[in-house]
């Protein structure tokens, strides 16, 4: 979407940016700092939106250039996709209070920074177990920068001009998939400078760090602090950071994605089970404290009033369903087409092409639908796509290319998928209370993370228990779209479910 800056030319006599006027600028000799048009930060902004939503896919068509180059098990492959993943999840909500506390313009810089130098050193990772380390550190960065980018437009955009970059916001979200593919497969099959993998993390580096060279301009000055008033004890509270919950949520999460992507190759260890038991056992106690907190009056890294909010169960089951579904999708696909089809990079990129255009297009367009259908667009959502996984499944299960059939399942996977994330998404918020919008986001961007998490994680594990020639990956395949089509199920099922313990 284009966005058209205003001009900066200002009548004689007229207020100016800064909040004088020409003629006293014209007097004044002390140097003054024209405030920054909203179009170059935007531009900034979303350019570091758009960096970091690429980087939750592009590394998916990289993933069998890694394998080869860094000798990286199916297990190294999932937690390099993962890692990013499980730390952008676990520190979205902090990374957003600590916008709060040093102001946004300065956490999305500081994010920004982390980002591009843990970019930097996953292109230089000399083996796996640095590149894992490097992708969690970058996926903290992201979890820095990226809450930024929604207040910083808030802060700068009111009526017509705030719905204009809200929409290209949403534009960048619904693109990042499509790009990320395509972009990624591209870098690899190019192999720059015998270089093969490794480009598709060094492409952040120089744009990062033209970003953080025009940032700190562009952005314009440092943000007032909230007051020491009425409004600023409620400011800092939300502002407050739950160390103790947010390091019960990362070793919870760590607990149970660990055994999950290590246990299929190593037989199923005890040691597995047993910490899947503790994550549960964690997990616990991180609600309980959570509640504790809340009743103390504390700030909770995931508010027990928010979460537990009329709706907002369901949105978060649906939600976490679908984006698992989705990112283990993505992740099995890309590695039947490229092993087991023994497509090039850039072609397994554009497979999925129909997939990320019909979400993007979906997303921002179902609002379109007639009123009276939209109660249904969520469960229908699912259905169809779990009737298109299961046509990726039987297009691809002789081994074949699929042909049309293929296309057509792949166009119906990010349809479905979309009108079951989308409506969800917009509807929940719509219905929180305008004091607990913030926290609302968090808890639904936080689940959509883990729920891609989990897929990975998941239905990763189904697919690489397979051999890997083209027979055993299309079936492979054809398991995993059976279990993916499972999942889509059970989200279209869990609103019948939940609405009928909420009428009991």
């Amino acid at each position: 979407m284009t966005h058209t800056t205003p001009t900066t030319s200002v009548p004689p006599g007229a207020p100016d940016d800064t909040g004088g006027s020409s003629k006293s600028d014209a007097t004044d000799n002390r140097p003054r700092r024209r405030a920054p048009g909203p179009g170059r930060l935007l531009t900034i902004v979303l350019a570091g939106q758009l960096m970091a939503v690429l980087d939750v896919f592009i590394v998916n068509v990289a993933a069998p250039a890694l394998s080869t180059d860094l000798h990286a098990s199916g297990a190294g492959l999932q937690l390099v996709v993962a890692g990013y993943t499980i730390s952008y999840a676990v520190l979205l909500i902090t990374g957003a209070r600590l916008g709060a506390l040093i102001g946004h313009r300065q956490a999305f810089l500081a994010g920004l920074t982390v980002f591009t130098a843990a970019s930097l050193a996953c292109g230089l990772a000399p083996g796996t177990g640095a590149l894992i380390a490097f992708r969690f550190i970058q996926g903290a960065g992201a979890a820095v920068m990226l809450p930024q980018v929604l207040s910083l437009i808030q802060r700068t955009f009111t009526g017509a001009s705030r719905a204009r970059a809200l929409g290209a916001y949403s534009a960048v979200l619904a693109s990042g998939a499509a790009v990320g593919q395509v972009l990624g497969g591209a870098l690899v099959q190019a192999d720059l400078f015998g270089t093969g993998w490794r480009p598709v993390f060094l492409v952040n580096v120089p744009i990062g760090l033209a970003l953080l060279a025009l940032g700190p301009r562009w952005l314009g000055g440092a943000e007032e602090r909230p007051a020491a008033g009425a409004g600023g004890g409620a400011a800092r509270r939300s502002g407050a950071l739950d160390l103790t919950g947010l390091l019960l949520l990362a070793v919870a999460v760590l607990l149970f994605t660990v055994p999950l992507v290590l246990g299929q190759e190593r037989g199923w260890p005890l040691w597995g089970w047993v910490m899947l038991g503790l994550s549960a056992v964690l997990a616990a106690a991180f609600a309980a404290y959570e509640a504790w907190l809340a009743g103390r009056g504390g700030a909770p890294l995931i508010s027990p009033r928010v979460a537990g909010a009329p709706g907002m169960p369901l949105a978060i089951a649906r939600i976490v369903l679908g984006m698992a579904a989705n990112g283990g999708f993505l992740f099995v696909m890309t590695l039947h087409v490229q092993g087991g089809l023994g497509y090039s990079a850039l072609r397994a990129g554009c497979t999925f092409a129909p997939t990320a255009v019909a979400f993007g297009l979906v997303g921002l367009n179902w609002q379109r639908l007639p009123s009276r259908w939209h109660p249904v667009t969520v469960p229908a959502g699912f259905v169809l796509a779990a009737v298109s996984f299961v046509g990726v499944g039987l297009a691809l299960r002789d081994g074949s290319d699929g042909g049309a059939w293929l296309f057509v399942a792949l166009v119906g996977v990010g349809m479905g998928l979309a009108f079951a994330y989308s409506p969800v998404l917009t509807r929940t918020l719509a219905t929180v209370r305008p004091q607990d919008a913030a926290d609302a986001s968090g808890v639904l961007v936080t689940s959509a993370q883990l729920g891609l998490l989990s897929g990975v994680a998941v239905f990763g594990a189904v697919f690489l228990g397979h051999g890997p020639d083209v027979d055993a990956s299309a079936d492979a395949l054809w398991v995993s779209c059976l279990a993916l089509a499972g999942a889509a199920l059970c989200g279209a099922i869990v609103g019948l479910v939940i609405r009928v313990r909420y009428l009991r």
